[in-house]
C-alpha cells in the first residue's frame, strides 16, 4: 500500500472497519508478546521452581524501564509523525524517524551501563532480600542486559510502523520475536537441551527481542515505507522536536516506569508484611499476577493501538467527527472485553496457578488465586483511563495524558498501598490495585465525557471538515 493509499484509508474508510483493520493485527501482536512472558514463567517454574518466578519479578523493573523509554520515544515520535502525515509534511516525517533513532540509542545504552555496573545494589533495592532470589535474579538480568538496545529499538519502530498504517508489519515484528522466544525456551532451560535454567530463559528472550528488531528495521527501509532513515535527518537534533517527542511520550514513560516502581514498592512491602518464611513465595505470586495481568489486558491495549493512528491523523486533519466516533466505538469494545476477562479470571484463577506450581504447593495456589481475583475486580474501570490517555497522546496533549497516567500509578496507588498493608498486611496489597483502578477509572470516565462534549462543540462551530 502506497503512502497516498494509506492516507486515503485513514481519512475515508468507515471508522469501524478501519479500527478493526488496524486493531486486529495489534491485538494479535499483543497476545503473542504477552504470551511469551507467560510461557517464560511457566517454563521457569517447571524447570527451576516457584521461587525462580520471584527472581523474574525482582529483575522486572529494569525490563519496565527499558520498555518505558522505548514507548516514550516510540509513541512521542509516532504522534509527531502521524500529525505530519495528516498534513503531508514530508520533512517533519523524516525528522521524527531520525530523532527517534538517536534518542533510543542514547537512552538504551545509558540504562544498560548503569544496570551493569550497579546490578547487585539495584537487585537488593528491588526487593531481593533472600540470597536465592538474588542469585537467580542476577543470572537472569546479566543476560537480559545484552538485548536492551534491540528491545527498545523494536518498540520504537513498532509504533512508528503503526503510525504509517502498516499494522500487519508491526504485528509480525512482535510475533516473530515471541515465537522464537517460545521455541527456544524449553531447549535453553531444561536438561534435555542446554540446561541453563533461569539464564536459558534470558537467552531465549534476548534472541527473540533481537530478531524482532532486525525484522522491523529491514521493513522500515523497504520502498513502500515512509520510515527509512535519512542520514541528514539524524543531526543536528532539533530541541523543539526532541521536546515534543519526549513531552508527548512522557505519559507512557510515567505509566510504565511507575509500573516498575510499583513492583519495587510491592516487593519491599511483601518483605516487611509477609508472615515469616513466606516472602519469597508471595513475591513469586506477585510475579505471576503481573504476567497474567499483562496477558489478560494486552489485547485491550492492542485495540487502543489500532485507535491511536486514527486519532492522530484525524486530529491533524481536523476531522473531529471521525475522532469522536473512533473513541466512542473503541470504548464500547474495550469495556466489553475487560468485562469478559474479569469473568474468566473469577472462574479459572485456581487452575492457572496450579499450572505454574510443579510441586502443587497448596499455599502458592490458594493465595495466588485469591490475590488474582481481587486484583481483577478493577479491570473494567481501566477502560476510560486507557482510552483517554492514548487519545491525549495521539492528539499531542502531553500534560493531560501525563495526569491520567500519573493518577493511578502514583497519586492513588502508593498512599493506599502503605495504608492498606498497614491495616491488613499482605492482603492489603491486592486490594490496593482494585481501589486505584476504581478511583482513577471513575475520574477518567468523567474527563472522557468532557472531551466528547468538546469535540462535538468544535464540530458545530465549523472547525471540522468531515
Amino acid at each position: 500500500m502506497t503512502e497516498e493509499e494509506r492516507s486515503e484509508m485513514l481519512s475515508k474508510m468507515d471508522i469501524r472497519k478501519l479500527l478493526h483493520k488496524l486493531a486486529i493485527p495489534a491485538i494479535a501482536a499483543m497476545i503473542f508478546n504477552a504470551l511469551y512472558n507467560l510461557i517464560d514463567t511457566f517454563f521457569v517454574a517447571r524447570g527451576v521452581g516457584e521461587v525462580a518466578i520471584g527472581a523474574l519479578s525482582i529483575a522486572y523493573p529494569v525490563h519496565m524501564i527499558v520498555l518505558s523509554t522505548g514507548l516514550m520515544v516510540g509513541i512521542g515520535s509516532a504522534s509527531v509523525f502521524s500529525r505530519a502525515y495528516g498534513r503531508s509534511d514530508k520533512r517533519s516525517m523524516h525528522r521524527a524517524v531520525g530523532h527517534a533513532l538517536v534518542l533510543n540509542l542514547a537512552f538504551s545504552l545509558t540504562i544498560t551501563l548503569v544496570a551493569y555496573f550497579f546490578m547487585e545494589d539495584l537487585l537488593r533495592l528491588f526487593g531481593a532480600r533472600d540470597e536465592e532470589l538474588l542469585r537467580y535474579a542476577g543470572e537472569y538480568l546479566s543476560i537480559i542486559l545484552i538485548a536492551l538496545l534491540p528491545f527498545s529499538l523494536s518498540i520504537t519502530f513498532h509504533h512508528l510502523t503503526r503510525a504509517e498504517g502498516r499494522a500487519k508489519v508491526a504485528m509480525l515484528s512482535l510475533v516473530i520475536g515471541a515465537v522464537l522466544n517460545i521455541i527456544l525456551d524449553p531447549f535453553f532451560i531444561f536438561d534435555f537441551g542446554l540446561g541453563l535454567g533461569v539464564q536459558g530463559a534470558a537467552w531465549a528472550t534476548a534472541a527473540g527481542k533481537t530478531a524482532s528488531c532486525v525484522y522491523i528495521l529491514i521493513q522500515a527501509h523497504r520502498p513502500e515505507s515512509a520510515l527509512s532513515i535519512h542520514i541528514p535527518s539524524l543531526f543536528p537534533l532539533s530541541p523543539k522536536m526532541v521536546g515534543e517527542i519526549l513531552a508527548v511520550g512522557f505519559p507512557s514513560f510515567v505509566r510504565v516506569a511507575l509500573g516498575g516502581f510499583i513492583v519495587i514498592i510491592v516487593n519491599n512491602l511483601i518483605n516487611v508484611h509477609a508472615p515469616a518464611g513466606t516472602a519469597a513465595l508471595y513475591i513469586a505470586i506477585y510475579g505471576v499476577i503481573n504476567r497474567l495481568i499483562r496477558f489478560s489486558l494486552m489485547p485491550g491495549h492492542g485495540l487502543v493501538q489500532g485507535m491511536i493512528p486514527i486519532v492522530g491523523f484525524s486530529y491533524g486533519a481536523k476531522y473531529f467527527q471521525r475522532l469522536k466516533d473512533v473513541m466512542g466505538y473503541a470504548s464500547k469494545l474495550l469495556l466489553t472485553y475487560f468485562t469478559i476477562v474479569l469473568v474468566l479470571i473469577m472462574a479459572f484463577a485456581t487452575p492457572l496457578f496450579s499450572l505454574l506450581s510443579p510441586e502443587e504447593d497448596a499455599f502458592f495456589i490458594s493465595e495466588g488465586a485469591r490475590a488474582f481475583r481481587i486484583v481483577a475486580l478493577g479491570f473494567t474501570f481501566v477502560t476510560f483511563q486507557v482510552i483517554l490517555s492514548s487519545a491525549y497522546q495521539a492528539m499531542g496533549r502531553p500534560l493531560r495524558a501525563f495526569l491520567v497516567a500519573l493518577s493511578r500509578r502514583f497519586i492513588v496507588f502508593i498512599p493506599f498501598a502503605f495504608l492498606l498493608t498497614h491495616l491488613f498486611g499482605v492482603q492489603g496489597i491486592w486490594w490496593t490495585f482494585f481501589v486505584a483502578d476504581f478511583v482513577t477509572g471513575t475520574l477518567s470516565y468523567l474527563a472522557y465525557r468532557y472531551e466528547v462534549r468538546s469535540l462535538q462543540k468544535w464540530k458545530h462551530q465549523g472547525e471540522s471538515v468531515a
